[in-house]
């Protein structure tokens, strides 16, 4: 099957945004991440998530980071967009330039602003419907701690069944593997990709619940891929041996070096040129670098040695 056909199945990691020393735009480290990205096995992309620093760009930033990369992309691999906003009109109108742009996916998490500020299940389902009726590519929902906003499985699997484009699921709660098995024993055919995140964290066990894909830091998708290659091919022991194999970095990404270890791994390996945030982000303390780099250098990721 072809990367670019559905359902879309793999590992589709979340690809930094490169800034400089000053926290401009770095558009050249940025298609170089892109291109070790696709090196590193990655069966697609998503741009702008959390994990991208989304939330510290203009809205003139995100437009050109999405045209940029989609188009150095160039059909490579298919490139989910982050398009996620609490206005309805405002996520519409992101996501229709997205698609027009090439998107191939569009990522949106329920409406939400600040710590506080929250809809409940009949506006967020309007949200949705409105968002599917503007657009004819997928929508992955995002269902993750960072929203502050609870949709049980039973609620998910009938916004799979009664709105069009709703098709893929990004479960990041607690209990990930619990929810997945659920909502794919609800929502049944509706569910085209159930999927799981935070890092790849509980990867194996959200494998066993019926995740077909898994959303991850970009730092090393050909170690994410070891698993769920041999996992797809029925290879479960072989799986399980590769999860552990490489779930110290897993572990080191998602509770220590979080949102800056994908750049921090390419800044090491030469894929670009800074690893700095933008402020007011904190960057990462250089004791944290030297663990999560001493953790990689025993797995010999690719990233280590693309750029050299």
């Amino acid at each position: 099957m072809s990367a670019m056909q559905r359902p879309y199945r793999g590992v589709f990691p979340v690809v930094p945004t490169t800034f400089t020393d000053q926290g401009e735009l770095d558009l050249a480290s940025q298609k170089r991440c892109v291109d070790f990205m696709i090196d590193a096995g990655s069966n697609g992309l998503c741009i702008l998530a959390n994990f991208s620093e989304q939330f510290v760009l203009s809205d003139d930033e995100r437009e050109l980071l999405t045209r940029s990369i989609l188009e150095h992309v160039a059909g490579r691999v298919p490139v989910i967009v982050t398009t996620t906003h609490f206005g309805t009109r405002v996520c519409a109108e992101r996501s229709r330039r997205a698609q027009e742009q090439g998107a191939a996916m569009v990522m949106v998490m329920p409406p939400y602003h600040g710590a506080t500020l929250r809809v409940g299940e009949v506006l967020i389902q309007e949200f949705y419907a409105r968002l599917s009726d503007a657009i004819r590519i997928p929508i992955m929902i995002q269902d993750a701690p960072i929203a502050g906003t609870p949709m049980s499985a039973a609620f998910l699997a009938r916004l799979a069944r009664e709105i069009e484009q709703v098709k893929y699921f990004k479960i990041e709660t607690a209990g990930a593997a619990g929810k997945l098995r659920e909502l794919i024993a609800l929502g049944g055919g509706a569910v085209e990709g159930p999927w799981d995140g935070e890092e790849a964290i509980t990867l194996l066990p959200d494998l066993d619940a019926g995740a077909t894909g898994s959303m991850t830091g970009g730092g090393y998708p050909d170690g994410i891929r070891r698993i769920m290659d041999a996992y797809a091919a029925g290879r479960r022991d072989d799986a399980i041996a590769e999860y552990t194999r490489w779930l110290p970095l897993i572990n080191f990404e998602n509770r220590q070096g979080g949102i800056l270890s994908a750049k921090a791994l390419m800044k090491a390996g030469g894929v670009i040129a800074c690893e700095a945030p933008r402020h007011p982000f904190p960057a990462m303390s250089s004791v944290v670098r030297e663990g999560l780099l001493e953790t990689a250098r025993r797995l010999d990721p690719l990233v280590l040695r693309w750029g050299r």
